[in-house]
């Protein structure tokens, strides 16, 4: 399905990017990788600031392609998830890894399922992974959004 597809069926909706706001979440995405490096924390606190590392990348990558979830709509964590073939040519592969992290979420905030060192550590890779290819994506197709990070 494309972009314009998801549009269409009111999963997304028209965006207008800026440099400011892509700033603002850039860097609210490297506290968060940040903050699930703190020992101190517990393994369910660091897995939610490493996931939220992981959506705000996927958010960058839909805001800078011009559109943004709807989150009245449910789902929006998973088509901004599943969106990042599309936004920023992420492999197929790694959207399966990135959306079961996002189904434990679900299962850790909504069932109380606790969380694995084990299921921690992947969720930080993953997330310095995308983050990093996320900064990337911008420098090589969209700096005029970066002028302001």
């Amino acid at each position: 399905m494309s972009l314009q597809n998801l549009l269409a069926i009111g999963r997304l909706q028209a965006h207008q990017p800026d440099g400011a706001g892509i700033a603002k979440l850039l860097q609210a995405a490297r506290r968060n990788l940040a903050d699930a490096h703190v020992a101190q924390v517990s393994t369910d606190n660091r897995f939610d600031a490493a996931y939220k590392c992981i959506m705000q990348c996927a958010m960058l990558g839909l805001w800078a392609n011009g559109y943004r979830t709807s989150t009245s709509q449910p789902g929006h964590h998973q088509t901004a998830i599943q969106s990042l073939g599309l936004t920023m040519g992420v492999a197929q592969p790694e959207i399966i890894v990135l959306d079961a992290l996002r189904r434990q979420r679900n299962a850790s905030d909504y069932e109380g399922d606790p969380v694995s060192t084990a299921t921690l550590q992947a969720c930080i890779e993953q997330a310095a992974q995308l983050l990093a290819g996320s900064e990337n994506w911008l420098r090589a197709n969209r700096p005029d959004l970066l002028t302001s990070s």
